[in-house]
């Protein structure tokens, strides 16, 4: 959809409740500034001082309200984990590809663990097929750094919701020190995370610990991407590696390599690109965390090209609340004058709708196209 008079197109995103629309400035991408993509020192977190975590909190909720976007260094992952993952997740992109699909995940999973290939998503309805391969799984119990237990020990309102399947590590099983090394990863990704969201509670006016009873099973979805160098055909028909969309969960941690290849839609329209700063995380606020702030923390709309002639890693680690928890608009965001515009709902029903969506309207998209493909019948003159 043009407005033909500004050269403004409409871009339609997939919600968990339904399509909505963003508009989008007619000028090709450019980098981003440090004002519109600040770079937030996470070294006063660790401090004992309350005075100074604060600080930190508050540069938090200045680049949440803009943008939604930031990058943060001093984060405490080790650059060695981080590298011996990167290696782990071409060990498995290199392989051949009746390997890869044995961990097919429309086949083998009930909960999108595993592995999808190439083109077989389509994360915006009105771009490409999405060009990357990605290896995926979720948060289980027994793996979890700071409290490890067997799944019998969850209580079961919790155990219900919980999302990790062991064919990903049994079908792994081949690849040395993958498990040890992808789980590393994750596992500082975790602890992280758990520390970032005490900064979010302080940013809203909330008690440091106001989520922490809330993310003792959290979702923590580890997804490796993989993008291949783009083809002649992809560059001609402009292929994206990731469609235009907003994550879900409260926030997302994202490693990316030197290749680069992230872009942000401003609040003005404008496509800006967040190029890899080394050293540094990108941190981009998700729809949920929007929802409990009253829309104060921006969820802003991304998506991904590989313009490059070379192979691109990427490897974001969604965080949410525990799954059953059903969470409201948080107090610190609601007044007379602004009450809250969302009913309670919780974590997990809120990514089951758009996970349910995506993957039933790839599906109908597939057999349509099956539908208009010609017959391969042979009819005699």
């Amino acid at each position: 959809m043009v407005n033909q008079m500004a050269g403004i197109t409409k871009l339609e995103l997939r919600t968990a409740l339904g399509p909505v629309y963003r508009d989008v400035l007619p000028n090709p991408p450019r980098d981003c500034t440090a004002d519109e993509i600040p770079v937030i020192d996470l070294a006063p977190m660790f401090s004992q001082e309350l005075s100074d975590r604060k600080r930190v909190a508050d540069a938090l909720k200045s680049a949440a309200t803009n943008n939604g976007f930031f990058y943060i260094k001093n984060h405490g992952i080790p650059e060695e984990t981080i590298a011996k993952c990167k290696q782990q997740v071409l060990n498995f992109m290199r392989q051949p590809q009746e390997k890869k699909d044995l961990l097919e995940s429309r086949t083998h999973s009930k909960y999108y663990n595993g592995y999808l290939g190439n083109r077989k998503a389509q994360i915006s309805r009105t771009e490409t097929a999405d060009v990357r391969e990605s290896f995926s799984f979720r948060y289980s119990p027994e793996l979890d750094p700071d409290h490890p237990m067997d799944i019998s020990e969850v209580s079961p309102e919790v155990r219900s919701w919980i999302r990790g399947e062991d064919f990903v590590w049994e079908d792994t099983a081949h690849l040395p020190d993958f498990k040890k090394d992808c789980l590393a990863y994750w596992s500082s990704c975790l602890t992280l995370a758990r520390k970032l969201v005490r900064l979010f509670a302080l940013s809203l006016d909330l008690k440091e610990d106001y989520w922490d009873d809330k993310v003792t099973h959290p979702g923590a979805d580890g997804v490796f991407n993989y993008y291949s160098p783009r083809t002649a055909e992809e560059v001609q028909n402009n292929f994206v590696g990731l469609g235009s969309h907003t994550d879900l969960q409260l926030f997302t941690l994202l490693w990316q390599d030197i290749i680069g290849g992230l872009q942000i839609l401003s609040k003005e329209g404008q496509w800006l690109r967040a190029p890899p700063i080394e050293g540094t995380l990108v941190v981009n606020i998700g729809d949920f965390m929007m929802r409990l702030c009253n829309d104060i923390y921006k969820s802003t709309v991304h998506r991904v090209t590989n313009e490059s002639h070379t192979e691109r890693v990427s490897m974001p680690f969604f965080f949410g609340l525990n799954f059953n928890c059903v969470e409201g608009v948080v107090p610190s965001c609601t007044s007379e004058s602004n009450p809250a515009k969302y009913e309670p709902i919780s974590c997990g029903d809120w990514c089951q709708m758009r996970f349910k969506m995506e993957r039933s309207d790839f599906l109908k998209s597939e057999e349509a196209k099956k539908n208009l493909a010609p017959s391969g019948r042979v009819v005699a003159m």
